[in-house]
């Protein structure tokens, strides 16, 4: 058991001192840390955000920057098992409509699973188990948390593999994952998602390794089923152009941390912190003609273990040495607005991002 479930308590509602939820989901200083031989990995630290139901969150990073292990902390699988005799070192607080997940009883956050939250994860190969079929998966995933036989459940499978776009659903029922290509495993992965109606929808990269074809095709079914079903939906993701089309807000993620967040449009059309401008500047471009190379962002992602004093994007930071005193080798910088629900981690003055953006970084892009 992990630091995620100690309490064992039932979920509740808030504590004293702690002010109540505003949001469907609100995470709040999310720490997600795990003891090696060489150190503590420090994948998540100290996150911080909400959702509404109906919108769509855009979680981006780098590889190793934590996106995937704060969608597992939310859904609360982070076990002991899966590091051996260490256990995850998780804190902070997740609350789903009015419930605290963290300090609840793993039956109780077990039943929501699939319930009221779901998760599309990034491989449906590995994540569909191999011996059985589809149709007995998603069956499975229903009858738990319905009191409903087998046939009835099975024509639940049914109607939902239609509603992903799946030919012929009543006899791909039957079918073993193996048997289907990556974008009918993608969308077998959905259906078993959706089976339930869950009111917070997770998907881990879920256009990976697919086709530009296949990837439009499930982008758009993700955000047609949201809209018929009034998800909260979390997109996690290292392509920018996969949260331009379906993110309502986007959280820039480096080293653990936020160092970026806001609506789509605001990160996207006038974003102010430079690991942002790096992401945007390392994307090809459709949209205009494209006469200057790529420009990738110098140098390698942070060890989580010894992550950079101060700005941990420092490192690699072409104005690293902007502010004066050294500060950004020294202290740490906090999210502060810089626009109306846009906040950015930086010691730079806004002035100083404002003028960098529009002199040297927008022309470019």
């Amino acid at each position: 058991m992990t630091e995620l479930h100690k309490s064992g308590a039932a979920l509740g509602e808030p504590s004293a001192g702690s002010p109540a939820p505003t949001a469907f989901l609100e995470v709040r200083d999310l720490k997600v840390h795990f003891p090696t031989d060489d150190g503590l990995v420090k994948s998540v630290d100290g996150l911080n955000f909400q959702l509404e139901k109906g919108k769509t969150l855009g979680i981006v990073g780098e590889s190793g920057s934590g996106k995937s292990v704060t969608s597992l902390g939310i859904m609360g699988l982070h076990t002991a098992g899966q590091y051996g005799k260490r256990k995850a070192q998780v804190s902070g607080e997740i609350w789903l409509d009015g419930k605290e997940l963290l300090s609840a009883d793993p039956d109780e956050v077990r039943k929501l699973r699939g319930r009221d939250m779901a998760m599309i994860f990034q491989d449906p190969l590995s994540a569909l188990h191999p011996y059985y079929t589809i149709g007995k998966q998603i069956v499975e995933a229903y009858r738990v948390h319905h009191s409903v036989d087998k046939k009835t459940a099975r024509k639940r499978a049914v109607e939902m593999l239609d509603r992903v776009g799946i030919p012929q659903p009543d006899k791909r029922v039957d079918s073993y994952p193996h048997e289907f290509s990556g974008g009918m495993r993608q969308r077998a992965m959905i259906a078993m998602s959706l089976v339930n109606n869950p009111e917070l929808l997770i998907a881990d990269e879920p256009t990976t390794a697919l086709d530009v074809t296949v990837q439009a095709q499930i982008l758009d079914l993700i955000r047609d089923l949201q809209k018929e079903f009034g998800s909260a939906v979390i997109i996690i993701t290292h392509d920018l152009g996969v949260v331009a089309e379906l993110a309502d807000d986007i959280l820039v993620m480096y080293g653990g941390r936020c160092v970026e967040r806001g609506p789509a449009e605001k990160v996207f059309y006038e974003p102010r912190h430079p690991y942002t401008w790096g992401l945007l500047g390392s994307m090809p471009r459709l949209d205009r003609d494209q006469t200057d190379r790529l420009i990738p962002v110098k140098g390698s992602p942070p060890s989580l273990i010894n992550i950079p004093s101060g700005c941990a994007f420092n490192p690699r930071c072409p104005y690293a040495d902007v502010p004066k005193d050294d500060v950004t080798r020294t202290v740490r910088p906090e999210l502060q607005e810089v626009g109306s629900r846009h906040w950015a981690a930086c010691h730079m003055s806004p002035e100083q991002r404002e003028r960098i953006w529009t002199e040297e970084i927008a022309p470019k892009l």
